[in-house]
């Protein structure tokens, strides 16, 4: 089979993601391809996906591939890094089998995947899950030790405008179905209105959804113009010596930001940030909780998160996989019964007018006329 299309070429999916257009290919060098990586392929329609490394992880059952396979997106895997030097931005590529041509020329060769060949190469990486959760933990507890500061009162709180105390926040991060969780709890964000923070990309997650982020926090890195420019309070996450990269994009939009230098993620000092100004009830969703969430991100532990959730744990509430309790419970036997309900009282109201009282005598003469009874 052949497949051909315009090439969008960039070494950070997230980035290539914000200007593919439909049915073109993406040119990326993902390791391991995540699930949130492939869900933003998808919802951009790509035509096929080349990666120039293995999308398959070794350690743990990575998401990324089966889903892009099972929507219909084919992948051509493992080309070797070479092609994001030879592919330019806007060139036609064809992809036939495991090749890839440019101009009738053949510039990289690699591995078509198929979902049976990534199934079984999920099943076996589940076989080492004991080995990988193992490491993990070990490097989870070694970080923690350094990191015990990050929640023992050893981190210099940056002064914001943005009210926490006595209130409810929201915390939204880009993560795995954050949409069809955010769309559960809409009712929730309409009845309460809690302060609405956007970790990076969840600032765009919210305006989605129709909503304006109060604050955002992160290395501002997958984010969009428009949502930093959408008159949130901005605080960019910076390394614990002072080092913070995200600002210079901040400042060239002509925007403020506030600094917060500590380790960890930005969802873990986005947390710890609305708990120390005072809030009375986090709401987090789409955040990273899990081992399997964390080497999707490439982190080999997860000391910050774990030591935030043991402070924050008592008024926090994770809505992650909430869309998850009803998905597929509304059954058409139920549908039938609440339509049942509805006609019975409409029926008696019916019944009870004189003019519809003689309409039903008439098809009743009707019927016994046709039926000779």
């Amino acid at each position: 089979m052949s497949i051909k299309g315009i090439a969008r070429v960039d070494k950070k999916t997230k980035n290539l993601t914000k200007r593919i257009q439909h049915n073109e290919i993406a040119v990326i060098c993902h390791h391991e391809l995540d699930k949130v990586a492939a869900d933003s392929l998808i919802a951009a329609k790509v035509r096929a996906v080349i990666n120039a490394v293995p999308s398959l992880s070794d350690d743990y059952p990575n998401l990324g591939p089966i889903t892009l396979l099972e929507a219909g997106i084919p992948i051509l895997d493992a080309v070797g890094e070479e092609i994001m030097e030879l592919v330019s931005e806007g060139d036609e590529l064809e992809i036939r089998g495991s090749v890839v041509f440019k101009k009738g020329v053949a510039i990289a060769e690699g591995i078509p995947l198929t979902i049976q060949q990534v199934k079984e190469h999920m099943e076996q990486s589940r076989g080492r899950m004991d080995r990988v959760l193992s490491r993990f933990i070990h490097n989870t507890l070694d970080y923690a030790r350094n990191e015990v500061d990050f929640v023992c009162g050893g981190l210099s709180m940056p002064e914001v405008a943005t009210t926490f105390k006595g209130r409810h926040t929201l915390i939204v991060v880009r993560g795995h179905n954050y949409k069809e969780d955010l769309m559960a709890i809409k009712s929730y964000i309409d009845e309460v209105h809690p302060v609405l923070v956007g970790v990076d990309g969840g600032a765009d997650a919210l305006m989605e959804f129709g909503y304006t982020p109060d604050l955002i926090i992160g290395d501002m890195d997958s984010i969009t113009d428009k949502a930093l420019c959408s008159g949130a309070e901005l605080v960019v996450h910076a390394y614990p010596d002072g080092r913070a990269p995200g600002l210079a994009r901040v400042e060239s939009l002509g925007l403020q930001a506030k600094i917060f230098p500590a380790p960890g993620t930005s969802e873990d000092i986005a947390m710890m940030l609305a708990y120390e100004k005072g809030t009375e009830l986090i709401v987090a969703v789409g955040t990273h909780s899990n081992m399997l969430d964390f080497l999707e991100k490439g982190r080999k532990g997860m000391a910050s998160t774990f030591l935030v959730r043991l402070k924050v744990g008592d008024i926090l509430v994770d809505a992650k996989g909430v869309s998850q309790l009803y998905r597929n419970r509304l059954k058409m036997k139920y549908v039938g019964q609440i339509l049942l309900a509805g006609l019975v009282p409409l029926a008696v109201v019916i019944a009870m007018a004189p003019p519809t009282r003689e309409l039903f005598r008439l098809l009743v003469l009707n019927v016994r006329l046709i039926f000779g009874v």
